[in-house]
């Protein structure tokens, strides 16, 4: 089984230096680890796309929480932060250790399903939509324009609920004494709909985020690792670079989808907005109205600074999952041929 395995990676590793010799040969072009083998099925799909989405959201998940803290419109002089660093610095010693990861829990069941569903819809379509673009191809056209955004819609559907109650719990003073406690309430008082109040903002901001996200990965990709082999360094770069270009042009949006999410009492007082804030447009006049165009960047440095690692992670996860597959399908072939 080792020599099977050694063949195998050897294999792999020629096709890869066949494709830098530019005589890629159409048999091992099947085995570049950028397409899945033909015989994975969604639930393989949807397994890697769960465990790069659960990775995503928990390991930078303290900055997340910093991140909802700032673009509080009026928050309490309490919550009141210069930085990422003395934020967590004064959370902890002022509320304990573990406050930081308060939300913690919806977040992870809400990102495994959400992300299941992202990436197999995403590869579903891209590749049905490059066969028919390219012929097979790797289409930008298929990867941004389409398949990214029928993902997206997905994905929302499954992570805004979600994303309430974590910022919700998240907010400084937050009265909710757990998860279900606040699941309880806002259904009590607001009503279901609660949970998809910024639903249409949340998909205005990341449809064109996941756009210039997968813009920004395939260029950087196309300059660090040209020949798309399983390359995790690449993966890292490409991801970081594309998860902070990402987040900058798209806080505007965070901001609004925050206070929607939030329903921030003391900054709806302020402007004399009476009940529960909708709507996209609602938001921004409500954004604009409280802190005028600054007030549409709070926040900037808590995003990007958790979106870089984050979507770095996510990439390289998935990336690895794919490239794992492809050799082990290759290690299959060579075993079936011994036999």
């Amino acid at each position: 089984m080792e020599l099977s395995s050694d063949r195998a990676v050897a294999r792999l590793e020629m096709s890869q230096i066949q494709s830098e010799d530019g005589e890629l040969l159409n048999d091992n072009s099947d085995r570049d680890y950028e397409s899945l083998p033909p015989h994975v099925s969604v639930t393989t799909h949807m397994t890697a796309g769960a465990v790069a989405g659960i990775l995503e959201h928990t390991v930078m998940y303290p900055v997340d929480s910093v991140k909802t803290r700032m673009q509080s419109l009026q928050p309490d002089p309490n919550a009141q932060y210069k930085s990422v660093y003395e934020a967590l610095k004064r959370i902890i010693k002022t509320e304990g250790i573990f406050r930081p990861l308060r939300g913690l829990n919806i977040t992870m069941m809400g990102a495994g399903p959400a992300h299941a569903l992202y990436f197999a819809c995403y590869e579903r379509v891209k590749h049905s939509l490059s066969d028919i673009i390219q012929s097979g191809g790797n289409s930008h056209i298929a990867n941004v324009g389409v398949a990214g955004s029928v993902a997206t819609v997905l994905h929302d559907a499954v992570m805004n609920p979600a994303e309430v109650v974590k910022q919700r719990m998240q907010m400084y003073n937050s009265p909710y004494r757990g998860l279900w406690d606040c699941v309880r309430t806002v259904t009590h008082t607001e009503g279901v709909g609660a949970f998809y109040r910024s639903y249409s903002t949340q998909l205005t901001m990341n449809i064109p985020f996941q756009a210039v996200h997968f813009i920004t990965y395939e260029l950087m990709q196309e300059q660090l690792n040209p020949h798309r082999h399983y390359n995790p360094g690449s993966h890292i770069v490409s991801g970081a670079a594309a998860g902070a270009v990402s987040a900058a042009v798209t806080t505007p949006l965070d901001v609004c989808k925050t206070l929607l999410n939030t329903q921030e009492n003391v900054a709806l007082t302020s402007v004399n907005v009476s009940g529960h804030l909708s709507g996209m447009a609602n938001a921004f006049r409500t954004v604009y109205r409280v802190g005028g165009l600054a007030a549409f960047f709070k926040g900037i440095q808590a995003r990007v600074i958790y979106q870089m690692p984050s979507t770095a992670i996510a990439w390289s996860v998935y990336e690895f999952f794919k490239y794992f597959l492809t050799k082990h399908k290759l290690e299959q072939e060579v075993v079936s041929g011994q036999l």
